[in-house]
């Protein structure tokens, strides 16, 4: 009979193997993203397979690329790799989203910068740039 304690773990060995809390595990299960496995008949314990650790950690990196878990349930879809163009299109948006979000963060950070130097060369103004822009609206900036 086979070793199923080398090739199956409880949630919890699960979850410490793919450095996760078991209430994630289960979150994943809900959103479908894991599965569910059938009790060992042996006390009630479910028996996850070694390999779910490589698909926690997967799912962890694509959240931390800022993939989306609707986005990574796809990309788990296409898992056996064979459609390229599919997993191209969804990294392709992804990288789209980043160049907005990369996009939105340099207006802001020259924003600031202007700011902070109206600040530093108004030094005798009797308000505070910032704390003017700051509270005018959005039009008004």
């Amino acid at each position: 009979m086979e070793n199923t304690s080398a090739s199956f773990y409880t949630i919890g060995r699960l979850a410490r193997a793919a450095g996760v809390g078991v209430e994630t595990i289960r979150y994943y299960q809900r959103r479908q993203l894991l599965p569910v496995p059938h009790s060992d008949g042996t006390g009630g314990f479910r028996a996850y397979p070694v390999a779910l650790v490589d698909r926690i950690r997967f799912i962890k990196r694509a959240q931390e690329l800022g993939f989306t878990l609707d986005e990574i349930s796809h990309l788990l879809l296409l898992e056996d790799g064979d459609d390229r163009v599919a997993i191209r299109e969804v990294a392709n948006e992804r990288l789209l989203q980043v160049r907005a979000k990369l996009a939105d963060l340099q207006k802001m950070e020259h924003m600031l910068s202007d700011l902070i130097h109206q600040c530093e060369v108004s030094a005798g103004a009797a308000s505070c740039p910032i704390i003017q822009a700051l509270g005018h609206s959005k039009s008004h900036c």
